[in-house]
C-alpha cells in the first residue's frame, strides 16, 4: 500500500530499542518515535500513528491494552509486552534454571491475567531429564502444563507439540540465557535471523541484537497467531504488585483467602492464619509461601 506524510494508521509495534520503535502495518515496517520523552510503549501494543515519510511516523496514541506484563526493581519498571493471551516460561535440562525466576513469572503472569506455561527444552540430555521433572512437578501440581520438547534433537517433535499450543494466541517466551529460547524461535520463525537482523539496522541498535524484545507473526497458524522473544534476564522484580494483587496471584492460596481470622491478615506471622494452616499442612509448598513473603517485603520497598 502507498503511504502518505501525515496520514494516519493503527499499526502493531513489533521491537523496541530505547525510545526507537519499529510497526508493522498490512506487512509494511515503520520506524517510530513517541513524541516527547514519553517510552510507555510496549511490543505488541496496538498503536496510532501519523506517518511523517512512506516508512517512519511517529506515536500518538496506545490503544487500550488487554494485558501487559512488566518487571520493576526498587527504582523503576521495565514494559516487557502489551496484549499477551499467554506466557512460556522456557527450563532445560541443561544449564540449571532458578526456580525462583519460574516461580516469580508464574505470579507476573497471574497478576496480569496471562495463561502460564512451562516448556522444558533439551529433554534428549536424558542424565538430567528425571531430576529436572521432579524440579518442575510442583508448577505441574498448581496447575500449570509442562510440555516436552527437544528443539534441536527433534524439531518435528517440537513443532507438533508447540503450534496447536500457539494458535490464535499472542504467546511471549522467557527465561534464562542458555535454555534455547533462540532455538525454538528459529523452529517456529524460520526466517527470525533474518528479521532480526533487519530490525537491527532499521532502530540502529549495532550488534546488541539479543538486547531487545521482539515480535513475530504466525499467520499459518491462524489470525491473531504471534510470538514474542524476549532477552533472557536473570531477574524478574515484582515491586509493582500490591498486598492484596500478590496473595491473588498465588493459585494455591486462592482456597483458603477470606478464611483468616482477620480480614487484613498478611499470612506472614498472624494468628489463625488459613494460609499459615494449609502451609503447615503441607496442602502449599514452603517454597511459594517464602517467596510470597520476600515479594511482600519487596513491594513495601518502591520508591517510584
Amino acid at each position: 500500500m502507498s503511504q502518505q506524510a501525515n496520514q494516519q494508521l493503527t499499526a502493531t509495534i513489533i521491537a523496541a530499542h530505547g525510545r526507537h520503535y519499529l510497526a508493522e502495518a498490512d506487512g509494511v515496517k515503520l520506524q517510530c518515535v513517541t513524541r516527547g520523552k514519553k517510552t510507555n510503549v510496549a511490543v505488541g501494543d496496538l498503536v496510532r500513528i501519523t506517518l511523517t515519510s512512506p516508512d517512519q511516523g511517529v506515536i500518538d496514541k496506545i490503544e487500550e491494552r488487554k494485558t501487559l506484563l512488566y518487571r520493576s526493581d526498587q527504582y523503576k519498571s521495565k514494559l516487557l509486552a502489551a496484549n499477551l493471551t499467554q506466557l512460556f516460561i522456557v527450563v532445560a535440562t541443561e544449564p540449571g534454571f532458578a526456580d525462583d525466576l519460574v516461580s516469580r513469572s508464574l505470579v507476573a503472569a497471574e497478576a496480569a491475567g496471562i495463561t502460564a506455561r512451562l516448556i522444558l527444552n533439551k529433554t534428549d540430555v536424558t542424565e538430567s531429564l528425571e531430576r529436572t521433572r521432579e524440579r518442575l512437578q510442583p508448577y505441574a501440581s498448581l496447575g500449570y502444563p509442562v510440555h516436552e520438547v527437544s528443539a534441536k534433537a527433534r524439531p518435528d517433535e517440537a513443532l507438533a507439540v508447540l503450534k496447536p499450543l500457539l494458535a490464535g494466541q499472542s504467546s511471549i517466551l522467557i527465561g534464562q540465557s542458555g535454555m534455547g529460547k533462540s532455538s525454538l524461535i528459529n523452529l517456529l520463525v524460520p526466517d527470525a535471523d533474518i528479521a532480526v537482523r533487519e530490525i537491527s539496522a532499521a532502530l540502529d541498535t549495532g550488534k546488541h541484537t539479543t538486547t531487545f524484545t521482539r515480535l513475530y507473526q504466525l499467520p499459518e497458524l491462524g489470525a491473531g497467531s504471534s510470538i514474542i522473544d524476549s532477552p533472557g534476564f536473570q531477574e524478574f522484580g515484582l515491586y509493582h504488585l500490591s498486598e492484596g494483587m500478590l496473595e491473588r496471584a498465588f493459585v494455591d492460596f486462592e482456597p483458603y483467602l477470606g478464611q483468616c481470622k482477620f480480614y487484613n491478615c498478611r499470612h506472614l506471622i498472624e494468628p489463625q492464619c488459613a494460609i499459615l494452616a494449609a502451609v503447615a499442612e503441607g496442602k502449599i509448598a514452603r517454597m511459594r509461601h517464602t517467596l510470597y513473603g520476600q515479594l511482600l517485603h519487596e513491594s513495601s520497598q518502591t520508591l517510584y
